[in-house]
């Protein structure tokens, strides 16, 4: 009730799950707090090894345990510190658009980017832009449990 309440008052934040990669996006993530960059504080961010960790069934976990959408960042390609863990990502990720479709969840819920550990204003963009495309599409309507 409270969401409800929260969107049509237009005060809506969407709960942003992030995977993030230990090696460039974390570290991408932390120079971006260390430059004071400025981004929503709505993000949950899940530090992984390596993005090529990250199976779709931890995406629709993700929107099950009521997140409004789900980020997944990881080194870019060809600078993989585990050589093709995010050529990996990359292939699985292809897969959730559909799979999202096929159980009613609006596919620009999801998100699949590369930022390095330099990167720390480039990744403030990302989660700023990101956000304001959930927030556009409202709260996720099939969450199973609270986040």
């Amino acid at each position: 009730m409270n969401e409800t309440i929260e969107q049509e008052s237009g005060n809506f934040q969407p709960r942003i799950l992030t995977f993030a990669c230990n090696w460039c996006s974390y570290a991408g993530a932390d120079l971006a707090g260390v430059s004071r960059f400025q981004y929503p504080p709505s993000i949950r961010i899940i530090r992984v090894m390596c993005s090529g960790r990250i199976h779709p069934e931890m995406i629709l976990e993700g929107f099950a345990r009521g997140a409004d959408g789900v980020l997944v960042t990881g080194c870019h390609i060809g600078d993989c510190h585990y050589i093709k863990g995010n050529q990996y990502t990359k292939a699985r990720m292809e897969l959730v658009p559909d799979l999202l479709e096929g159980i009613g969840i609006d596919s620009k819920r999801f998100k699949l980017d590369w930022v390095s550990a330099s990167e720390g204003k480039r990744f403030s963009e990302v989660i700023t832009s990101f956000t304001a495309r959930v927030k556009e599409l409202g709260p996720n309507q099939l969450k199973l449990s609270n986040y």
